[in-house]
């Protein structure tokens, strides 16, 4: 039964590390877009800090542990290097660099740096590995929650424009395979994460099925709106010429009929219509 298990777990750590890799992959069209804008605006980098400030914590927490954690360390160091790539890319094409740069310096530095240091130096060594597998809990429920920026945005606007399908299928493919793992390994620390990560990647597909057919209503009718204008504008040219025309026409005919009516006034201008109404209202004094 021993072995069975141990095939078990081996079979779900191998399969973990296939799918793991596809989800440090699937950003990748997130990041060509990026490069056809030239800017990483509208994407956030704190998923990409996050999930490599959690790598590094798995790594040194699978060197304290030391027994059957070969396959946690071979797809956390992949993570590393991955997610390292994709930081780099997007500051490259970050148009406000310091958020993420004040990310890095608080999580990677400061903080990945005092966790071990303080381990080190404060906690006993049979109580190292139970202490580092607690907080990579913590941080891998961080990891999970990250995105959760994006699931509100999403609600938000009403579009999946920043939110790959991809990221959301492997996020809970992973999860899935990493919870089995932890399981038939009896660690629960690498158990207890992924059902969160489970229910938020499922959450992701479905705020991904709802609002998908909203982004193609909103890209069709950008595609029409600028027809809108172009013929109010074509009308508009077409009447100006023919309203001037009959507004002069009107005004002709008016200063045609006072003169015909006044004798007096003999041009047909404004003046005299005017000089005309003036004569009808106010009688002309006459000297005795």
């Amino acid at each position: 039964m021993a072995v069975f298990s141990g095939d078990w777990v081996l079979a779900f750590g191998i399969l973990g590390n296939i799918i793991s890799f596809m989800f440090y992959l699937s950003p990748l069209p997130t990041f060509y877009q990026i490069y056809k804008k030239k800017s990483s605006e509208g994407f956030q980098s704190l998923p990409y800090v996050v999930a490599l400030f959690s790598s590094m914590l798995w790594i040194y927490y699978a060197f304290l542990k030391s027994d059957n954690t070969t396959l946690l360390i071979t797809i956390n160091s992949v993570g590393c290097v991955i997610e390292t790539a994709c930081i780099c890319f997007y500051l490259f094409y970050a148009p406000k660099k310091i958020h993420t740069i004040k990310l890095i310096v608080l999580l990677i530095l400061c903080g990945f740096g005092l966790i071990v240091f303080s381990n080190q130096l404060v906690v006993k060594a049979s109580r190292r590995a139970h202490v580092v597998g607690w907080i990579c809990l913590v941080f891998s429920l961080c990891v999970f929650v990250a995105p959760l920026g994006i699931v509100r945005q999403v609600i938000r606007t009403k579009s999946v424009e920043y939110m790959p399908f991809l990221l959301s299928f492997f996020l809970t493919i992973s999860a899935v395979t990493w919870f089995f793992y932890g399981l038939l390994l009896k660690d629960y620390n690498i158990a207890i994460p992924n059902v969160l990560g489970f229910i938020l990647g499922v959450l992701q597909m479905v705020l991904y099925v709802m609002y998908k057919n909203a982004d193609s209503t909103a890209m069709n009718d950008k595609q029409k709106l600028p027809e809108i204008p172009q013929k109010i504008i074509l009308l508009e040219e077409n009447k100006i010429p023919e309203l001037t025309e009959q507004i002069i026409n009107i005004v002709k005919i008016s200063a045609l009929l006072n003169s015909e009516t006044n004798p007096e006034v003999s041009q047909p201008s404004i003046d005299g219509i005017e000089e005309a109404h003036e004569h009808q209202n106010f009688p002309m004094e006459i000297e005795v």
